[in-house]
């Protein structure tokens, strides 16, 4: 698809439209935003924009798809694979939907929130739990991670095990479409069989079918109290073992279940101030155990305690401990959350993103690190995860005592081919809630289901036949 450059005439009517606060070519203002997350990719701008609400973004979008120039939609630029970067040719336009910050609405009675894309996940947080409510909904960037980013790239994090990912909270959407159209889809309807669900399409698209402006989310009731627990562990086998244990013990109150090895609880210990070890002695693997229930329920703790010291009794688990505070709670998810931190403290890594069967992750776990290890001579595998949802942050850390910059540059892409390559052979993915974005457009043109692409190459063309929307994401050859 060819596309143009923004010409002056271009430039001088969106600043007219948008104003002073909504339009920028000052390079102190653009250039914060032309970095991904990662710091891994860079690209260039020719302008950021910054509509305030629907009506300037649909007028935006026509005026580009009228010059047939491109728009990269950003929210809070959290994409871990450059998904929100702009093209390195400097021909897109950047539009941020920063200043799109307005939480509509929150109906106890629909068990909803209507928030605009610009929106803080961590606002949202605080803006439910105020009407004794909560989206469920949470991951390390929830302090900079926006709504409109969040649906965009169907986020996962660490309650996917009871609530699913954002599209199982999505209850409608409000989007501009590529040819500036508007779709009015905020009414959220339990029951709407009218055909193709134009709401799960732009869920997980990546902002390349249209730019999202608000969006009706599920809410829960608050938890009226939690149980957290850490368990040691022998095995990953052993971490399933114990996950469906407690699951038939105490239902669908567990919401997380994280599993890390020995070794990656030690870098954090190492490296983070102020955490310590949560049990006495040496084991293998660990696991990190979330329940929860609203007021008047039942106490989540008493099942999850329950099921564990059985575990512990027949051999089933060796250690644990379950938080008596909502401070060790918190101190026991810090060391959890920490991890990503302490392994970049430590040095550099090639780090994958998958997803497999959740029957299958524990072999996966195994039977690939000693692969990698033994095809790559002092590489040094850390896989850890959520266990409910198959999800392995598969991460392959440069040998000890070496140059590991020089180490990933030289042997990166062909780590990162092997994990994929074993992912997909196991039945799995190579994005499990991370997306396509740049960074793992070719794996997925090597091997992604030639079908699929197909169909969303198609879909692509349908909807955006002049491919203006995030060109060079998600889908290959587009």
């Amino acid at each position: 698809m060819n596309l143009n450059r923004p010409d002056a005439a271009l430039l001088e009517a969106l600043a007219r439209r948008l104003g002073p606060r909504g339009f920028t070519t000052a390079r102190e203002d653009v250039e914060p935003w032309l970095t991904d997350w990662r710091g891994r990719v860079r690209g260039e701008a020719a302008a950021l924009l910054s509509p305030a609400d629907i009506d300037e973004v649909a007028d935006v979008v026509a005026m580009a798809a009228a010059g047939g120039v491109a728009i990269v939609p950003q929210g809070g630029n959290t994409s871990m694979v450059a998904g929100a970067t702009p093209p390195a040719d400097g021909a897109a336009l950047l539009l941020s939907t920063r200043r799109m910050r307005a939480i509509r609405a929150i109906s106890a009675a629909d068990g909803m929130a209507v928030a605009e894309a610009g929106v803080i996940l961590s606002d949202l947080h605080d803006a439910a739990a105020a009407r004794g409510l909560r989206f469920p909904l949470s991951l390390a960037a929830k302090g900079s991670a926006t709504i409109g980013g969040l649906v965009s790239t169907n986020a996962g994090g660490t309650q996917v095990l009871r609530f699913g990912p954002m599209r199982a909270l999505l209850l409608g959407v409000e989007a501009v479409l590529p040819d500036g159209s508007r779709f009015e889809g905020l009414s959220a309807l339990r029951k709407d069989n009218r055909g193709y669900d134009l709401r799960q399409l732009l869920a997980g698209a990546e902002g390349t079918l249209g730019i999202v402006t608000a969006a009706s989310l599920r809410l829960v009731p608050a938890i009226g109290r939690r149980a957290v627990a850490w368990v040691g562990l022998a095995s990953p086998e052993q971490a399933l073992s114990l996950l469906r244990r407690i699951e038939a013990a105490a239902g669908e109150v567990v919401e997380s279940f994280e599993i890390l090895p020995e070794d990656g609880l030690a870098l954090v210990l190492r490296h983070i101030p102020a955490t310590r070890a949560p049990l006495a002695g040496r084991h293998r693997w660990h696991a990190l155990i979330e329940a929860a229930a609203p007021a008047g329920a039942p106490d989540p703790g008493e099942a999850l305690g329950t099921a564990i010291a059985a575990a512990i009794e027949d051999g089933g688990a060796r250690d644990a401990t379950l938080a008596a505070t909502e401070a060790q709670a918190d101190a026991l998810w810090m060391l959890r959350e920490s991890m990503s931190e302490a392994e970049r403290i430590d040095g550099l890594a090639a780090k994958h993103d998958i997803s497999v069967p959740v029957s299958a992750m524990p072999g996966f776990i195994l039977s690939a690190r000693r692969e990698v290890e033994a095809a790559f001579a002092g590489a040094r595998v850390l896989a850890f995860g959520h266990l409910g949802d198959g999800n392995v942050h598969f991460n392959v850390r440069a040998p000890a005592r070496g140059d590991d910059r020089a180490w990933l540059a030289a042997e990166g892409a062909a780590v990162s081919r092997m994990v994929h390559d074993l992912t997909v052979a196991a039945g799995g993915s190579i994005s499990a809630e991370h997306g396509i974005g740049q960074t793992k457009l070719a794996e997925y043109a090597r091997l992604g289901d030639p079908v699929r692409i197909a169909a969303q190459r198609a879909i692509k063309r349908a909807l955006d036949p002049r491919g203006i929307m995030n060109p060079g994401k998600l889908v290959p050859g587009l």
